[in-house]
C-alpha cells in the first residue's frame, strides 16, 4: 500500500508541476507553529473503551512541486484490541502543502472503516484555483484546504489577541463538495492528561450536522496555549456514543510546549 501511494504522489507531482505557471504569484502566510519532522500521536477512546491510535507526521524533508517547497504530511489511524472485532479501522491520509501559501497541492485518502472504503486522489492547482478529483476539475476559493491541511492551516492563526466568542474560518474541499467551517473560541482552560497538565485554548468547530456528529457544535477541541497550537484533547458526541482523543506523544515541535509545572 505504501509503495502504491508513493507512486501515485510521484505521478501527481508531475501532472501538477507541468500545468502550473513558472511565475510565483501565490500568497505568503506566516507559519511558526510547525516544521518538518514534527510528529504527534494520539490515543482514541470510544466511551470507556481504548479504541485506537492515530498519528500526524510531517516528513523530515520538503517535497518539490516545480520550484515550490512543500510539507508532506501523513496521517494514520487504526483501531486497537477488542475494538477491531466489531469495527476495524485502517485509515491513511496524505497531503502536500505549499510551505508559503499553506494550501494543498495534493490530497490522498485511503479509508477502510468497518468495511466501508474510500479511495480519493485530489490534485489542487493554487495558481488556477482548481481541484481535479479524477472525475472532474472544479473551481475552488483561494486558500482552499483539504481535510488534513485544514488542521495545519488553522494552527497558523494568530490567537494572541483572541476574544471569547471570536470566529475563525476555513473552507475545505471534501467528498467533491465545498465545506465552509467556522471555529469558535470558547475560552481558556487547563487540561490534565497522562502527559501532564497543559494551559489550553478551547474551541468549538462548527460541524456538518447529520453526517457523523449529533449537532453542528458537537465537538470541543483544546489546543496548547503557545506558538505550537497542537491538539491536547478532542471530545465529541457521535450519533452513537462519544469519543475522546488525547495527545499521547510528541516530537520535533517548533517551539517549547507550554506545560504546567507539577
Amino acid at each position: 500500500m505504501k509503495n502504491k501511494i508513493i507512486i501515485i504522489i510521484g505521478i501527481l507531482f508531475g501532472i501538477v508541476a507541468a500545468n502550473s505557471p513558472a511565475q510565483t504569484t501565490l500568497p505568503h502566510f506566516k507559519n511558526v507553529a510547525y516544521k518538518c519532522g514534527e510528529k504527534l500521536t494520539f490515543r482514541v477512546h470510544y466511551g470507556m473503551i481504548d479504541a485506537g491510535e492515530c498519528s500526524l507526521e510531517i516528513m523530515k524533508d520538503y517535497e518539490k512541486i516545480g520550484p515550490r517547497e512543500c510539507y508532506h504530511i501523513v496521517g494514520i489511524g487504526k483501531s486497537l484490541g477488542a475494538f477491531n472485532m466489531f469495527f476495524k479501522v485502517v485509515d491513511r491520509y496524505e497531503t502536500v502543502i505549499d510551505n508559503e501559501a499553506l494550501t494543498p497541492w495534493l490530497f490522498i485518502r485511503r479509508v477502510d472503516e468497518g468495511g466501508y472504503k474510500i479511495n480519493q486522489n485530489y490534485s489542487f492547482n493554487p495558481y488556477k484555483h482548481t481541484v481535479n478529483t479524477g472525475k472532474e476539475t472544479v473551481t475552488v476559493p483561494d486558500s482552499i484546504q483539504d481535510l488534513l491541511s485544514a488542521f495545519y492551516f488553522a494552527r497558523t492563526f494568530d490567537f494572541s489577541k483572541i476574544q471569547e466568542g471570536e470566529l475563525f474560518y476555513v473552507t475545505m474541499y471534501l467528498d467533491e463538495k465545498l465545506y465552509p467551517m467556522a471555529i469558535k473560541f470558547m475560552g481558556r482552560e487547563t487540561v490534565s492528561t497522562k502527559l501532564g497538565k497543559f494551559p489550553c485554548l478551547k474551541f468549538s468547530p462548527q460541524l456538518l450536522k447529520g453526517r457523523i456528529f449529533k449537532e453542528q457544535e458537537g465537538m470541543t477541541l483544546w489546543i496548547s496555549d503557545d506558538l505550537n497550537h497542537i491538539p491536547i484533547r478532542l471530545e465529541s458526541d457521535l450519533l452513537i456514543g462519544s469519543i475522546k482523543i488525547d495527545l499521547s506523544d510528541y516530537s520535533g515541535l517548533s517551539n517549547i510546549l507550554n506545560k504546567v509545572s507539577e
